[in-house]
C-alpha cells in the first residue's frame, strides 16, 4: 500500500469511527441542563419582566390621575402645567398664551408644584 492510499484509509475511518463512539454513550436527559434553564428564566423574570410591569402599572396610574394644573414633563422634555384634561388627551401650557395638545401617553412624570416658576 502507498502512503497517500494508508492516510486515505486513516482519514476515512476516523470519520466512520469517532461518530460511532459518541453515539455509543447517548446522554439521557440532563438535570443541570433543565436546573439551568429554570435558573435563566427566573433571572429573566425578576430582572426584566417584573420592573417593566411595575414600570407599565406607574405609568397607567399616572395617566389616569392627571388633572388641570399639574405640572408635568412629556417624553420629549417639555415642561408645562395642564389646562385640560379629556380621555385620551392633554392641553399643555407651556409658555403665556401657548398651549399644546398632547396624547397622555406622551406625558411622562408629574412635577411638584412651582417646579416651573423656579426654573
Amino acid at each position: 500500500m502507498t502512503i497517500a492510499m494508508r492516510s486515505l484509509l486513516a482519514l476515512l475511518a476516523t470519520a466512520l469511527i469517532s461518530p460511532a463512539y459518541a453515539q455509543a454513550a447517548p446522554a439521557g436527559p440532563g438535570g443541570v441542563e433543565l436546573i439551568m434553564l429554570v435558573v435563566m428564566m427566573v433571572v429573566f423574570y425578576f430582572f426584566l419582566i417584573r420592573p417593566q410591569q411595575k414600570r407599565a402599572k406607574e405609568h397607567k396610574n399616572l395617566m389616569q390621575n392627571l388633572s388641570k394644573g399639574d405640572e408635568v414633563v412629556t417624553s420629549g422634555g417639555i415642561l408645562g402645567k395642564i389646562t385640560k384634561v379629556t380621555d385620551d388627551f392633554v392641553v399643555v401650557e407651556i409658555s403665556n398664551n401657548l398651549e399644546i395638545k398632547l396624547q397622555k401617553n406622551s406625558v411622562q412624570a408629574t412635577l411638584p408644584k412651582g417646579t416651573i416658576k423656579s426654573i
